[in-house]
């Protein structure tokens, strides 16, 4: 029996790692893309199923690298790499919107171009990790959601067109795993507020305050990353895969939320999620624009 094989972007930790773990651990031979000589060493200790490789997927020269490493047929790829770029919308630059899209979108479609050939003579099955965010957008990530938004558009549009070739293509959508971001997020947070300018810290001092409660509040029911891990080997191990799997209770309550409530009444849950004061009390207490210093 052929031993299957699958390129998963952005192993060395979270997700990507426990998939390629998981994967390892089931006769898959992995080619987990990783960024640094370290996270290549730690992933060929924890198993000799693991064949690092060096891929950033912003960097065309890493990706036509992948000729030279792959195998001729490719049974799998899992478009797992992925940051968020986080704040309020309005006080992110073009720098930040272009480098959320180029990580989280433009990178992972040039890898699945540049394999897609392999895939084809496989007849092999792309995982793209999504996110709940992909489906319902949440405050303080909105380019975030935007690029999951994507993702997911792309995911639907290319199960359809790669039917024909017998490739198929799902999409993993997690909600709160308990990953490194998780563990930064309070200093992240500290980072972002101090970062803006004095205006802009004014007029969002709520938000952040809202944000550190809320955090702290959904971090603790983070599921651990071989959850999501457990629905990537599903997805390219089931004989018809679902377009989409959702993982966590959080992310099906939410969903569940988006579907059935008034645009209105979920923007209010988000509001006082953050705990922020409505516009009128705003205004009240001095806050919000008219509070804005002026030059």
């Amino acid at each position: 029996m052929t031993t299957r094989s699958v390129l998963i972007t952005g192993a060395s930790r979270g997700i990507g790692r426990a998939t390629a773990m998981r994967l390892a651990r089931s006769g898959w031979t992995v080619y987990g893309g990783v960024r640094s000589d370290v996270a290549a060493k730690e992933l060929t200790t924890e198993s000799d199923q693991i064949v690092p490789v060096e891929l950033d997927v912003t960097v065309p020269e890493h990706v036509a690298a992948l000729d030279d490493v792959l195998p001729d047929h490719l049974d799998g790829l899992v478009n797992n790499t992925g940051i968020a770029v986080a704040g309020p919308v309005e006080t992110l630059s073009r720098a930040e919107v272009h480098h959320q899209f180029d990580v989280n979108l433009a990178g992972p479609l040039e890898v699945t171009r540049a394999v897609l050939p392999r895939l084809r003579r496989a007849h092999g099955r792309i995982v793209f990790i999504s996110s709940i965010n992909g489906r319902v957008s949440f405050p303080f990530t909105g380019m975030y959601n935007a690029s999951k938004y994507a993702v997911e558009a792309i995911a639907d549009c290319l199960r359809v067109e790669l039917r024909p070739f017998g490739v198929s293509v799902a999409l993993v959508e997690p909600g709160v795993i308990d990953t490194e971001p998780w563990h930064r997020m309070d200093a992240l947070i500290d980072h972002l507020e101090a970062a803006l300018a004095p205006e802009m810290r004014a007029l969002y001092t709520n938000h952040f305050t809202g944000e550190r409660l809320l955090v702290a509040k959904i971090r603790k029911g983070a599921l651990p990353a071989d959850r999501a891990a457990q629905a990537v080997e599903r997805a390219l191990g089931r004989r018809r895969p679902r377009p989409r799997a959702m993982v966590g209770r959080d992310a099906r309550i939410i969903l569940g939320m988006k579907t059935l409530l008034p645009a209105r009444r979920l923007d209010n849950i988000w509001a006082r999620g953050l705990h922020l004061p409505s516009t009128s009390a705003q205004q009240a207490s001095g806050a919000g624009p008219t509070a804005v210093p002026r030059r």
